[in-house]
């Protein structure tokens, strides 16, 4: 009788990925890793989409065109030539100079493709001295995983987040600067929809603002035609990876000459954006001299954003690029919501002017290498009265100028890879309804305040609470239990505590009296 075949645990990409990078230990340092695996999964990835189509080219009885570039450029692919096809790689994976093989088939591509100019690594391979075992080990692991079985995924970002994740303390990262989860680039896309005209993140490391906004462009019918992007990266390594990144997903973006700061040397400086999406480094410090950018525009009718932190710097830069009806969403640490000094009297300029439209504090845990809360912060130029109408997207928007949506999402969200929390596409649909039904006049839907979730803030009530954005201060929280309000009972208590805390000084005070009246002269 034949034997039953057991059904194994298929390994994740990422763990497939780790396997192989590990065969590399001993001859590359770990913060190299990831830039070898990428290379690499881009030349499968750019030759499964050649082949797939030169195959189609067969199936329409035109093998005569099966060398002519512009039949794979129409369509977005790269066209490889022979030596830089996947198969030749494969083929002499064991060969001692299949280092030399890959850096020239990265050239070649790049060479032949437009788009990859300034992209791809250059003679990488051949100066790492990899081993050649070890290297054709990694080849046959990749040769194995299917770049194009799901299209929805962004696999160069996904797998670039992974290996930030494993590597980002070894290389003196901050916890800020890793590829944003897929979950929360989407829940932004869907609030703030990016439907028409210029997109902007100004520290776009790998591209995956700039991968969802088209993906939204097209799941509403939209044209991505009618869609600019600009973008800017301080890392090289990482402005080369946005670059292949949009390359292999035919995305046309102005991410500036090359690598560089934002802050320093903005390299779009007339930029006025429509949509921003940005996740910037976490209180980043040092970002700027104290004797730098004190005059720059940016901060025009602002206080200057303070040295030891650049996260009002960051919210500044944004609100400056966005046109006179632009919205931005973007990713800040939580202590931007409450800071006091120099970003309490910018926050309460941008309340005043009505910029601010949303904060939305997410779960925790939902980081590959951070498990702190964040926040999402919406920014919109306009939240007056009006009407807008693109494709199936039809708005009809009430005045907000004088109110804030707060969102607390730290109860959502779905379990993801065992330690990490993502947001299903309920969950975006949800939230996204939510804020939208509280945007506009809808019929037969109204938006209502609901406890632990959501509050419409006035801004009156804001300036009561001295301009603190910090959700809990205004979406009530009531134990259902109990029926008790939370927010009422910790404030009685805080009162209570400070009463006893002064009761206890006074008992101090008496003390001290009494044995001075001794003759005793005691400090406490």
């Amino acid at each position: 009788m034949a034997r039953k075949a057991t059904n194994k645990k298929q390994k994740s990409l990422e763990e497939t990925l780790w396997d192989s990078a590990n065969k590399l230990r001993g001859s590359v340092e770990p913060s190299e890793y990831k830039h070898v695996v990428l290379s690499l999964i881009f030349l499968k990835f750019a030759s499964e989409k050649f082949e797939h189509r030169r195959q189609e080219l067969v199936d329409e009885g035109k093998e005569k065109y099966l060398d002519m570039v512009e039949f794979y450029t129409m369509k977005n692919v790269f066209y490889l030539p022979e030596e830089s096809r996947w198969r030749f790689i494969k083929k002499h994976a064991k060969q001692d100079d299949i280092a030399i093989k890959i850096d020239t088939a990265l050239f070649t591509v790049e060479k032949n493709n437009k788009a990859l100019r300034g992209a791809l690594p250059d003679n990488y391979f051949s100066r790492l001295d990899l081993d050649v075992s070890k290297l054709a080990a990694l080849i046959d692991t990749i040769h194995n995983i299917h770049t194009l079985k799901d299209k929805e995924q962004d696999i160069v970002g996904r797998v670039y987040e992974y290996f930030l994740s494993k590597f980002a303390l070894a290389e003196g990262k901050g916890k800020g600067e890793f590829y944003t989860p897929k979950s929360i680039v989407n829940l932004i896309a869907e609030m703030i929809e990016p439907y028409k005209g210029k997109i902007y993140d100004p520290c776009c490391g790998s591209g995956g603002m700039f991968v969802q906004s088209m993906k939204f462009v097209e799941n509403h019918q939209g044209n991505k035609k009618d869609i600019s992007i600009y973008g800017q990266e301080y890392t090289s390594t990482t402005y080369k990876l946005a670059k292949m990144n949009l390359a292999i997903r035919g995305i046309s973006a102005n991410l500036g000459l090359k690598a560089d700061d934002t802050f320093s040397r903005d390299q779009h400086p007339d930029l006025k954006a429509d949509y921003i999406m940005a996740n910037p480094p976490f209180n980043q410090k040092d970002w700027r001299a104290s004797d730098e950018l004190t005059d720059d525009p940016r901060w025009a009718g602002y206080e200057v954003p303070s040295t030891g932190n650049a996260n009002y710097g960051w919210i500044l830069h944004m609100a400056s690029k966005l046109s006179e009806n632009g919205v931005a969403g973007f990713i800040l640490a939580n202590g931007a919501l409450s800071g006091n000094n120099i970003e309490k009297e910018i926050r309460k300029k941008m309340i005043e002017n009505h910029l601010v439209e949303a904060v939305i504090i997410l779960p925790r845990s939902m980081f590959y290498t951070t498990d702190i809360s964040v926040t999402l912060w919406i920014l919109n130029k306009n939240k007056k009265a009006r009407k807008v109408e693109h494709g199936d997207l039809k708005r009809d928007y009430r005045n907000r100028e004088h109110e804030i949506l707060f969102m607390d999402l730290r109860q959502r969200g779905e379990p993801f890879e065992k330690k990490y929390v993502q947001f299903s596409d309920q969950h975006i649909q949800d939230v996204t309804e939510t804020y939208h039904t509280w945007q506009q006049t809808v019929a037969n839907q109204e938006y209502k305040n609901i406890p632990e979730y959501c509050y419409s803030a006035h801004i009156d009530e804001v300036r009561s609470k001295d301009y603190s954005l910090v959700p809990s201060k205004y979406i009530k929280f009531v134990n259902r239990d109990e029926n008790i309000d939370f927010d009422e009972k910790m404030a009685g208590l805080q009162a209570d505590f400070t009463e006893l805390l002064k009761a206890e000084e006074n008992s101090k005070k008496e003390l001290l009296r009494v044995f001075r009246e001794l003759g005793y002269e005691i400090r406490l």
